[in-house]
């Protein structure tokens, strides 16, 4: 009965207390800039991801403390270079990925995005790279479509009813005719004019299950236990249209030669027939999402009085050089360039485990299995020295011959390394 007295269950609480808060404040972390909080606890961090909140957190935790902030008792963030090359591109591929990424399985299956190993993610990467190479890309059939869709998605927008066209609805379908063009041609989807394919895109689009799945995440017993109550504020995902179309289309014969699935084809030992309905789902969903969310902030930008200018020069480039490749017009690349900057689809931290040993970034030893990361949201906003007035939007930048390389090399839009995105090109 001693034992369960209160005063005994007191001191006892009083000692793992104690033993918490000496562990928290003699741990290898206790020097790295950050509030204070971020010593003892993960809770206000998770809240803000929860919350949606994270990215625009940890910005201004950047901007108070520096280039590297301590976030959570074992999480660290960073902005710079050196970091970035650290995390992302040392041994060629960078760190492990964090159990983070298993709130993305498809189908409870991982996809080359969310492997979590090298080995792993190398294994399917030489399946998957080869249809995205720029030899394949820009194959003919494959151009051609693009450039069919590109034309509707201009007929859908100067035909609208009033002049006035929903641009998030139509660039997203745009993005999606030509991701799914690229997985299943002929079997793409017709978004742009079709109100039943717009229908399905659109659950992908609007998809904001995150929260939940997040929850699931960090409480797995709470979710368990209430996720009755939480589907009332925080729905799972649910993108029934889009899973029918990606597990039937992936099992039709006769895809066009450069589409994702011909390569599925020729390596017909290597994944099920699960598992390749569930890289092709991951890749639409990805390519929906980036590509539209990516053109809808850069167009939304050049609208604005402010880029009046802008949107003048690109037109007088585009107009006197109608027989030139894109990828050869110097001012376009510009615009491109700073969209991403500006607006990166993908702006949250990409977390990663530091490896066996610990490491040394930026100065502060970091043990092993602590998270790392960095967003390029502040990347590319507080990074003065390489992008003056990082708040500003200025494609002229990009045009500057100095510091050209050190641009290019710390975009972080498709993060970088090894494990960059298979799509950057």
């Amino acid at each position: 009965m001693l034992l369960l007295s209160p005063i005994t269950l007191l001191a006892a609480a009083t000692l793992l207390f104690a033993i918490h808060l000496i562990r928290r404040l003699t741990s290898p972390l206790s020097k790295i800039p950050g509030p204070a909080v971020s010593k003892f606890t993960s809770l206000v961090l998770k809240w803000k991801e929860i919350k949606a909140l994270r990215t625009v957190y940890i910005h201004q935790l950047h901007q108070q403390y520096g280039p590297v902030v301590r976030i959570a008792p074992n999480e660290v963030s960073f902005t710079s270079w050196e970091a970035l090359k650290e995390i992302y591109c040392s041994g060629g591929s960078g760190y492990d990925k964090t159990e983070f990424y298993d709130l993305f399985k498809i189908y409870g299956r991982r996809t080359m995005f969310t492997t979590l190993n090298k080995a792993d993610h190398a294994k399917r990467k030489r399946i998957l790279a080869d249809r995205y190479a720029n030899s394949n890309v820009m194959k003919s059939a494959s151009v051609t479509g693009v450039q069919e869709r590109s034309s509707k998605f201009v007929r859908r927008c100067t035909s609208a009813s009033g002049g006035v066209s929903d641009i998030f609805i139509a660039l997203h379908a745009y993005a999606c005719d030509c991701i799914t063009h690229h997985l299943f041609h002929p079997y793409g989807t017709d978004c742009i004019t079709k109100k039943e394919d717009e229908e399905m895109m659109h659950q992908v689009a609007a998809d904001d299950s995150l929260q939940n799945r997040l929850i699931s995440h960090y409480a797995p017993t709470l979710h368990r236990l209430f996720s009755r109550v939480l589907y009332l504020f925080a729905k799972p995902r649910e993108t029934p249209l889009a899973d029918d179309y990606v597990l039937e289309t992936s099992q039709l014969s006769g895809t066009a030669s450069f589409t994702l699935m011909s390569r599925f084809d020729e390596k017909t030992g290597d994944l099920d027939y699960i598992d390749k309905a569930a890289e092709c789902l991951d890749h639409m969903a990805a390519g929906i999402d980036t590509t539209g969310d990516g053109l809808c902030f850069l167009l939304w930008e050049l609208s604005q009085p402010r880029s009046l200018g802008i949107q003048r020069k690109l037109a007088e480039e585009l107009r006197a050089n109608p027989e030139t490749p894109f990828d050869k017009l110097p001012f376009l690349d510009a615009v491109v360039c700073e969209g991403l900057r500006c607006f990166p689809p993908i702006p949250m931290s990409l977390p990663r485990y530091v490896p066996q040993g610990g490491r040394s970034i930026d100065g502060f030893w970091l043990p092993e299995k602590t998270v790392v990361s960095c967003q390029a949201y502040s990347v590319h906003r507080l990074n003065s020295e390489i992008f003056p007035d990082g708040d500003v939007f200025n494609p002229e930048r990009w045009l500057e011959l100095e510091g050209d390389a050190d641009r290019r090399r710390i975009q972080f839009a498709f993060s970088n390394g090894g494990r960059g995105c298979v799509g950057k090109q």
